[in-house]
């Protein structure tokens, strides 16, 4: 499948809200619950939280690796299996929502159901079994919505952002303009992209879509693609060579930027689990990860000793975990590429997605977020 892209493509004041981690308990009269749910290509996640002045507090949460996409790139199906492991997951997370008395939610599923001839069938059977009903978006929502969710990492300096979104089943990429923007105010006008990467006409300055991109290549299809190939250092070469190839037609800007003016962020389970080999963190802390700053020497580095553990040591180390071990170096391999195509050494990592774009989507909908520039 070619990478998609949109028809002309081109047209804060506070602390970073808490997002994510630990569940926290709710006050007495506490405001209504929303929910997000992001079934991947691998793994399915959910967050039910509370607002909170310009965020929010994390009431409960759900992640499980169910590998909906298994065999996807072969068969063009979802197999009984996968939705069947899916299923189940979907029922705790009904469960969850049940608890909580929760109202107010949006359920997604991505790319594996976007590219599977049997989606429709799959999202009747979790609707039949569990009551849930999922919404299928495309590429370009969900890439909105990575976006937003890493508007509080921003930093000032910014005039150019390139947020990169990671998945199961795809990569997204969105590079926005803020040159127009008060530096105070960059936050807030990628927090108004929630309704739209083309903005209505406004006499405000807004974060400008330069152009974006969804590469049909995530860290599980892009492993099947090379499954065939047994050397672990000569996979991993082609993977990060393969993927490069597929960003060949996006290239917002030919000439280089200064690099202290150019920022990339990214989202992903590769991202967060580079960042945590990288500080030698025996147990994952979402607060020393969400925010890091890494260099692509740093992040080289890692990579190097992924490849030196081999797929056993990988596999026994606790930063890589017995669910991703098999992924990592596909994520590594779309994360080296990224590196080498854009002026800039550093990356800022972000443990955020689309979980907390939707509720950030949601909630701004609803108007129940403090207003940043207040």
């Amino acid at each position: 499948m070619a990478p998609k892209r949109p028809q002309g493509a081109g047209a804060t004041k506070t602390k970073a809200p808490r997002m994510g981690g630990k569940p926290v308990p709710r006050a007495p009269g506490s405001p209504e619950l929303y929910a997000a749910l992001d079934l991947g290509t691998n793994s399915c996640r959910m967050l039910i939280a509370e607002p909170r002045g310009a965020g929010f507090h994390v009431v409960d949460s759900f992640s499980k690796s169910v590998q909906l996409g298994l065999g996807l790139e072969k068969s063009g199906k979802l197999s009984r299996g996968s939705m069947t492991r899916t299923v189940q997951a979907m029922r705790i997370c009904q469960q969850k929502l049940k608890r909580h008395k929760v109202k107010r939610m949006r359920l997604v599923a991505t790319e594996a159901c976007r590219r599977a001839v049997n989606a429709r069938e799959f999202v009747q059977r979790v609707h039949h079994e569990t009551g849930l009903r999922l919404d299928i978006i495309e590429p370009e929502e969900e890439a909105r919505l990575a976006v937003i969710s890493c508007a509080p990492l921003v930093s000032p300096k910014t005039e150019n952002l390139l947020v990169v979104d990671i998945g199961g089943g795809s990569t997204e990429l969105v590079w926005l303009d803020l040159s127009a923007v008060a530096r105070e105010d960059r936050p807030q006008a990628i927090m108004r992209l929630h309704s739209g990467f083309k903005q209505a006409a406004s006499d405000i300055p807004e974060a400008r879509v330069v152009d974006w991109i969804s590469v049909p290549l995530g860290v599980a299809t892009l492993r099947e693609q090379f499954n065939d190939v047994d050397d672990d250092s000569a996979r991993f070469a082609l993977m990060s060579w393969f993927f490069e190839e597929n960003l060949s037609d996006f290239s917002p800007y030919h000439a280089t930027e200064p690099t202290e003016r150019f920022q990339i962020i990214g989202t992903s389970g590769t991202v967060t689990t580079v960042a945590a080999s990288h500080l030698g963190l025996k147990r994952y802390d979402r607060t020393k990860v969400d925010g890091l700053r890494m260099t692509s020497g740093q992040i080289d580095t890692v990579i190097r000793s992924y490849l030196a553990m081999g797929p056993g040591g990988r596999r026994a180390d606790p930063r890589i975990g017995s669910d991703r071990h098999a992924l990592i170096m596909s994520g590594a391999a779309i994360l080296q590429a990224l590196m080498r195509c854009w002026p800039t050494n550093r990356l800022s990592v972000a443990d955020r997605g689309l979980r907390e774009g939707l509720l950030y989507a949601q909630m701004s909908a609803d108007g129940v977020l403090e207003d940043q520039t207040a």
